[in-house]
């Protein structure tokens, strides 16, 4: 048996950029991995100053006239992180056994199949010479959470120099990532969200902090977040080529997800898993054919056989039976558990006004909006500050945000740079042009909804921190947008961290809402709405469309045809009620096919 693996097997996905700034510091000692976001550098910044403040060390800034400012923020905040981490966890792994003492947490947290649980639950059962020896070696084989890091591939804008000229190796991205491979974070591993940037996973080439030491151990690991198996061959053989192992696939629902909604053609998630279930050694092989010779050729020796494949899922995981369900049928090694969190302040930053609105939203309350500057569907609580100052500006006929931060400049519509379509430059000038482009009523109002539902995501995601630390990240500038799931809604109490890991492993339910579908039937409700919104939305649609949404309906009955087998083999709890949302949006689904095929 096993102890020096990572204790738990859940982890805490990248939330906005702010609710998950400084949970590695949060819950990381406790044997809890969880990512962070790295992009923006003001934030990142804010934060250094509040935690070498709360750690009476000297905070000196690094003021953005400085050379590769950047990059350096970047990386001393890491450092920074991984310091208080590795504190934390000293200062836990030498307190006593006492109740309600850090390390008996840290045990009382673990999962009941746990080894390490298991030689706990011996430790408190043991008397003299046994106990001491069974302390010692429980001391000896705790292990933290990881430290992880996220960038999203498309938040990339290139960076100049004094002299205006383009830096090279200095976008965003490519930034965040020299910052992150020079940084001391080890057990740790980047995640590359939101498709191939190729620039970007060229860059990884330069740092040799992601080649493996021995066979299945990376100082830092390589993770891509995908939406189905596709994706991950893709991506997964593009960095083999150039020597970069994959250490894990992390797939997320297309719609029943927190933050940008990356739909897929109508490919549900348990087919997705099964997909993955069948092929996870035909993945490996694929992409061993390709690493092996390409590590060679640099002068490596080589590997016997492929470095471990973890295979992770996360989007709408609710409760402890569905978590299972996803561990023993489909085989995967790890779950992400998002959006509950964000009622955990134990482990997320999220300011006490925004904290309430979460904590009583409801069913109509969180909407796959447009919100976002960069043209991808997002998924957003209704009634934040940022929605309100955003319809007050609307009101006041001076729709749009200042752009202050730049990160999602990408429109080069009316203007040689790029600019945010959340701006207030841009809007004025496209309300301009849909004014004078004589388009029927219906379509010119839905493209200023479209238009003016932008929202500026590097201050709306930021400003949490801000608010909770008393540190703006921008002054005069704190209204928050936040970006739960859509499956907050089933919780409305406020968690503590013991509650969350009970709740996860199935000793103790939170309070969760008794008309909640299943996470697979959600998502399929989800499909379908979108694709009804989709259909509805397009004016004067071409035979390629029909056949499209005929694909896309095609694609969910298979969905639901794998789920009834589920059914079938008694994998589900609650079954009636499954198969009752799984006969009714079925039936949704038979109603839009036979109007496409009428057309």
């Amino acid at each position: 048996m096993t102890y020096n693996l990572t204790p738990h097997r859940f982890h805490i996905p990248v939330m906005g950029l702010a609710f998950t700034i400084d949970t590695p510091i949060k819950v990381a000692h406790y044997g809890i991995t969880s990512a962070l976001s790295i992009i923006e550098d003001n934030l990142i910044e804010m934060m250094r100053k509040h935690y070498y403040q709360e750690n009476n060390e000297i905070y000196v800034p690094i003021e953005k006239h400085e050379e590769n400012y950047r990059v350096r923020r970047i990386t001393d905040y890491l450092n920074l992180v991984n310091r208080n981490v590795q504190s934390k966890f000293e200062k836990l792994k030498s307190s006593a056994f006492d109740k309600g003492s850090e390390i008996v947490k840290y045990f009382e947290m673990l999962p009941e199949e746990s080894g390490l649980k298991e030689k706990y639950e011996q430790f408190l059962q043991s008397h003299g010479e046994a106990k001491a020896e069974l302390e010692s070696f429980l001391r000896k084989h705790i292990s933290p959470g990881g430290i992880e890091v996220n960038i999203m591939t498309k938040v990339d804008k290139n960076n100049t120099g004094k002299n205006g000229e383009i830096l090279p190796d200095g976008s965003d991205a490519l930034g965040a990532l020299k910052a992150y491979a020079e940084s001391e974070l080890e057990n740790s591993a980047v995640i590359f969200s939101a498709g191939m940037n190729p620039r970007l996973f060229n860059y990884l080439e330069n740092f040799r902090e992601f080649d493996a030491s021995a066979w299945g151990r990376f100082k830092k690991k390589v993770i891509i977040k995908v939406s189905d198996y596709r994706s991950a061959l893709i991506q997964g053989k593009y960095l083999a080529k150039k020597g970069i192992w994959v250490s894990e696939f992390r797939i997320e629902s297309g719609l029943n997800c927190g933050g940008h909604a990356f739909a897929t053609q109508g490919y549900l998630l348990g087919p997705i898993l099964e997909e993955f279930r069948s092929k996870k050694e035909e993945l490996e092989q694929a992409l061993f054919s390709l690493y092996n010779p390409a590590i060679q050729a640099r002068g490596e020796a080589g590997f016997d056989q492929p470095h471990p494949v973890n295979i992770t899922v996360q989007g709408g995981i609710g409760t402890a039976a569905e978590q299972q369900l996803l561990y023993g049928y489909y085989g995967v090694n790890g779950t992400g558990w998002g959006t509950p969190f964000l009622l955990c302040p134990e482990a997320t930053t999220v300011d006490a006004g925004t904290l309430e609105l979460l904590r009583k939203s409801k069913e109509n309350d969180v909407v796959l909006s447009k919100a976002s500057p960069l043209g991808v569907r997002f998924n957003y609580l209704k009634n934040t500050s940022a929605n309100v100052e955003r319809q007050q500006r609307i009101d006041r006929g001076k729709p749009g945000s200042p752009c202050t931060e730049k990160y999602l400049v990408s429109n080069t519509e009316f203007t040689k740079e790029p600019i945010c379509t959340a701006s207030r430059k841009y809007q004025k000038l496209k309300l301009e042009q849909l004014e004078n482009a004589g388009l029927p009523e219906e379509e010119y109002q839905l493209q200023v909804d479209d238009l003016l539902s932008k929202e500026c995501l590097c201050i709306g995601l930021s400003s949490s921190a801000g608010i909770n630390y008393k540190v703006p990240i921008v002054e005069k500038l704190d209204a928050v947008t936040i970006c739960p799931g859509p499956n907050i809604v089933n919780y409305s109490k406020l968690a503590s961290l013991q509650e969350m890991s009970d709740h996860i492993y199935g000793r103790q339910e939170l309070p969760v809402d008794p008309q909640r579908p299943h996470m697979f039937v959600k998502e399929l409700q989800l499909y379908v709405e979108y694709l009804k919104e989709e259909i509805k939305n397009t004016f004067n649609p071409v035979p390629r469309d029909i056949k499209g949404w005929t694909g896309f309906c095609n694609n969910l009955l298979e969905g639901v045809s794998h789920y009834r087998t589920l059914a079938e083999q008694e994998l589900i709890k609650k079954k009636e009620a499954f198969e009752q949302g799984l006969n009714r949006w079925e039936a949704a689904v038979l109603e839009i096919k036979a109007g496409l095929e009428s057309r």
